[in-house]
């Protein structure tokens, strides 16, 4: 199986809630970077591993977030990295507005599994709708 189908199963499990198959494609020590800014990791540092994703990430877009979905719509292949332009779309529990943000996503994988991804999104948007903007 190649990178690209790799990383469109991934896609294909996180729709469907699959958490195990979606781990599956992660690298034990993968490192995993949200865009700078973004609510979740605003310094955009790292989490390491796939218990830190869940634990930080994972479990708040479930618990904070009303039908958050990520739908990807193109898939680039380069070697042993993939992009995906996608779009995020969800509400806030907190704040009752709706997130519908276009998102890219660059992926690194070894061996078959993924082992580095950065996000890129509207980090102003998502803030916003998430009522972590500060005040102008």
């Amino acid at each position: 199986m190649d990178n690209v189908e790799i990383v469109k199963r991934a896609y294909e499990a996180f729709g469907r809630g699959d958490l195990p198959a979606i781990l599956a494609a992660f690298d034990p020590q993968i490192e995993w970077r949200e865009a700078e800014g973004n609510p979740f990791k605003p310094d955009g540092k790292p989490w390491i591993g796939a218990d830190a994703i869940v634990q930080n990430l994972f479990l708040r877009l479930v618990t904070e977030w009303d039908g958050f979905t990520i739908t990807p719509h193109t898939f680039h292949g380069a070697g042993d990295t993939v992009i995906v332009e996608a779009r995020y779309t969800g509400t806030c529990k907190a704040t009752g507005k709706s997130l519908d943000a276009q998102v890219c996503h660059l992926w690194k994988l070894r061996d078959g599994v993924a082992t580095h991804y950065q996000q890129y999104v509207d980090t102003a948007q998502f803030q916003r709708v998430a009522g972590t903007a500060e005040a102008a």
